[in-house]
């Protein structure tokens, strides 16, 4: 019996082809009719690494080579961490399946085990490529200086391990799937840092008419995962955010309903607005639309709308 066989597009980082052989190995193991193949493909992303990235605009700065191929038929499935892809999808595209989550926090790399973000010495030094981390560092010690930091997970330990600051601080998921744990002084708690929209979750994206894909795709879709990243995402999408702007939002889907926290704020830090909701797990992105209204009428439309102008500016 002929086997079917899917081509799996992904990013050339070793944490990208770590999700895309994950994604190959569980597909594989569930559809024993199937044979998956993976092909590398560089993204705008990858080649802009001395660039701040809410200086380049973040309109699928890693997804977009990715999708070209997918609407051309050269690939049949794109792996992306779910918090690079765009809440705005291009036409004939759609997330298909969204992978169970990783646990989602932010991690401390520092040069003692165990240090945490209080302990860091007065005036330390931080480096970290996302806005969102910055606000809230700041926010939560406000003494800190931030260095601008971009590239891979292996090669930003490299450049923390080879410079003179206190600490980074990377995504739990990423340091813990390439197996780098020994790196990780603490894990930062979601009460300190809120993680980006969809973090820690495989987004994999298909054509709409890629019927195949589609249905082995099912055997490996979280449906509690899809439910809190749509109402992320959702909250997402209604404050026009992305990469250069810093929100943060988690969503868990427990017994008592979908429980949604998120928080925006200034790139300083100074001015934050976080508030929680909960609402039906059957109606994910009502919730993340009615979190975002509130943030908005909170105050956080003049902070959002401040850097929207200067980021324009630039």
């Amino acid at each position: 019996m002929k086997k079917n066989k899917l081509v799996i597009g992904s990013r050339g980082s070793e944490l990208a082809l770590w999700q895309a052989k994950f994604v190959k190995k569980e597909l594989e193991r569930k559809n024993k009719n199937l044979s998956v193949e993976i092909k590398i493909i560089n993204t705008k992303g990858d080649k802009i690494l001395d660039v701040a990235l809410s200086k380049i605009g973040d309109k699928g700065l890693f997804t977009k080579e990715l999708e070209n191929e997918l609407l051309k038929g050269s690939i049949d499935i794109a792996v992306h961490s779910l918090k690079d892809l765009q809440t705005e999808l291009p036409k004939g595209l759609k997330l298909a399946t969204v992978t169970k989550r990783h646990p989602v926090e932010d991690v401390l790399i520092a040069r003692k085990k165990g240090m945490t973000l209080k302990d860091l010495p007065e005036g330390a030094v931080v480096a970290t490529g996302s806005l969102r981390r910055r606000s809230q560092l700041l926010h939560f010690r406000p003494d800190i200086k931030i260095e601008e930091l971009r590239g891979n997970v292996p090669t930003r330990i490299k450049k923390f391990l080879e410079s003179k600051w206190d600490a980074i601080i990377l995504a739990r998921a990423g340091v813990e799937r390439l197996k780098m744990n020994k790196n990780i002084s603490s894990i930062i708690k979601v009460d300190e840092i809120l993680p980006a929209v969809g973090q820690g979750a495989l987004g994999i994206e298909i054509r709409l008419d890629n019927k195949l894909a589609d249905k082995v795709l099912k055997s490996i879709h979280h449906d509690a995962t899809y439910k809190a990243v749509l109402a992320e995402r959702a909250l997402l999408k209604a404050l026009e955010g992305g990469c250069q702007v810093p929100i943060g939002a988690y969503a868990q889907v427990k017994p008592a309903g979908l429980f949604l926290d998120a928080v925006v704020g200034s790139i300083d830090g100074s001015v934050t607005f976080r508030k929680k909701i909960r609402g039906s797990k059957n109606n994910p992105e009502k919730i993340g639309q009615k979190l975002a209204k509130d943030l908005l009428k909170a105050g956080a439309s003049d902070v959002l709308n401040e850097i929207y102008k200067s980021t324009r500016a630039n």
